[in-house]
């Protein structure tokens, strides 16, 4: 076969009709043009992400989560876009399409039902931002730090550098802690009991001395010490201090309740032991029945 010969056959086999979309026949050649526009338009909206869009805003020096929601917007449109020139540039209308995809919703809409709620948490999260890329949450029983946001599920990276997947409608649906949204600012709050034999005014300052030395805790709001009642071996008492970054929120805690120990120590203030009070009784006489006395009776 001549190779004028092979190219007509691939001409007839590019051309032929393999189905109809609101009587626009749909060919191989069709097809492929498609899949290339997207793909071109794929990698137009990879390039604006990695390259335009990311160097252009950090220049300008705005917070993390925010020029990570506009990167993903500006890959999402430049995509929708170029579905839009995908279907235009094969001739479909897309007003046609519009009641395909309508008749094809209701027959999968059930099946997709978790999908759809994904997506459109998705785009909540990205619009709305109650939560953005950088913030620390905790949702359940994960605590971590918020890593990407796709369309149809967010990533977490645990405080153990574990990576977990969190689909996007726990985030709308469910109650989140978010550590980090508007104010940074988060208050430790610290119990200690200390010993009923203590001097009440030099425990008060020595909480109040290690609020102050540690240079992570505010100055405003201003430290405070708090007497929250009597317990059965001990004074219950708080120390409260504000820190800016709840990314060191159990760095921070430890620091403070290893230099309480240590002040405590120093000035000769006691953490006492939980103590309990045993009083044992003696047993009752248990009169003796006939048989047990015949048996203590010596025998001749």
């Amino acid at each position: 076969m001549s190779s004028s010969e092979m190219f007509a056959l691939a001409e007839r086999i590019l051309e032929m009709q393999l189905f109809e979309i609101n009587e626009k026949p749909i060919t191989l050649m069709s097809l492929v043009m498609f899949v290339i526009v997207i793909g071109v338009f794929g990698l137009v909206a990879r390039f604006l992400k990695k390259v335009l869009v990311a160097k252009l805003l950090s220049r300008l020096e705005i917070e993390e989560g925010t020029r990570y929601n506009m990167t993903r917007i500006t890959q999402y449109v430049v995509m929708i876009i170029g579905v839009i020139v995908a279907f235009q540039f094969i001739g479909i209308d897309l007003s046609g399409l519009a009641v395909i995809f309508g008749l094809l919703s209701v027959g999968i809409g059930f099946g997709l039902q978790n999908v759809t709620s994904n997506f459109i948490a998705g785009l909540i999260l990205l619009f709305e931002r109650p939560i953005k890329v950088g913030d620390r949450v905790t949702v359940g029983n994960t605590e971590g730090d918020v890593m990407e946001i796709n369309i149809r599920s967010t990533t977490i990276r645990s405080l153990s550098n574990i990576a977990i997947i969190v689909p996007n409608s726990e985030f709308v649906s469910a109650t989140v802690i978010n550590w980090s949204h508007g104010d940074t600012r988060i208050r430790l709050e610290i119990d200690v009991g200390v010993s009923y034999n203590s001097d009440l005014d030099a425990v008060l300052r020595s909480l109040k001395e290690v609020a102050e030395e540690n240079s992570e805790v505010l100055k405003t709001p201003a430290p405070e010490v708090l007497h929250r009642g009597f317990g059965d071996s001990a004074w219950n008492m708080q120390l409260r201090a504000w820190i800016n970054n709840p990314k060191r929120y159990h760095q921070v805690r430890s620091a403070i309740n290893c230099a309480i120990v240590r002040k405590f120590r120093q000035n000769g203030i006691e953490i006492p032991f939980p103590q309990r009070d045993l009083h044992v009784r003696s047993p009752l006489p248990v009169p003796l029945t006939t048989n047990q006395q015949n048996a203590k009776l010596p025998i001749d």
